[in-house]
């Protein structure tokens, strides 16, 4: 009697595992789509981002890393200064992960020894028509025009992004 009652056991615990397994598994997608910015894109924003704070004046860096915060594109004015290098790719990293400005997180203490998170205003998340890709930072000008620059460079590719296909 004693094994007939933990086979049961074992067939009722299987029949429902099965049946909650499977229904959650039927409610969501087995696969997840999501879109990626090719090198050539991540260049022209890169290039943008550089162009409009080399025409202001301004020596930058500007880093452009994809929704894992690894680098995809990056640029320096062959001038500006070598710190710019990280500076900018903390902007990018942190405005990727966090999936916010770095501007608006600049004030987020628990999260300013974090690696390679740079909490200066400058980084912007690259969120357009629904799609998040990751992220942009801008080193070398004040940090208004850092951000400025890198709105520049999304703005250069968003009507690629919401149009093409």
């Amino acid at each position: 009697m004693k094994m007939f009652k933990k086979w049961a056991c074992s067939i009722l615990l299987g029949v429902l595992v099965g049946t909650f397994s499977s229904s959650a598994f039927a409610e969501s997608p087995m696969t997840v789509q999501m879109k990626a910015l090719s090198a050539g894109l991540a260049g022209e924003m890169a290039t943008a981002a550089l162009a409009e704070c080399d025409r202001r004046g301004y020596l930058v860096s500007v880093a452009v890393v994809n929704r894992d915060g690894n680098l995809t594109a990056f640029l320096r004015h062959p001038l500006a200064s070598p710190m710019t290098i990280d500076v900018s790719q903390g902007k990018a990293y942190a405005a990727a992960n966090l999936r916010a400005s770095t501007g608006e997180v600049s004030d987020a203490s628990g999260l300013m020894h974090a690696p390679k998170v740079i909490l200066v205003r400058g980084g912007l998340p690259v969120d357009v028509a629904g799609n998040f890709y990751g992220g942009i930072g801008v080193s070398g000008a004040d940090s208004a025009t850092d951000e400025m620059c890198a709105r520049v460079g999304i703005d250069a590719i968003r009507e690629t992004l919401e149009f093409g296909e």
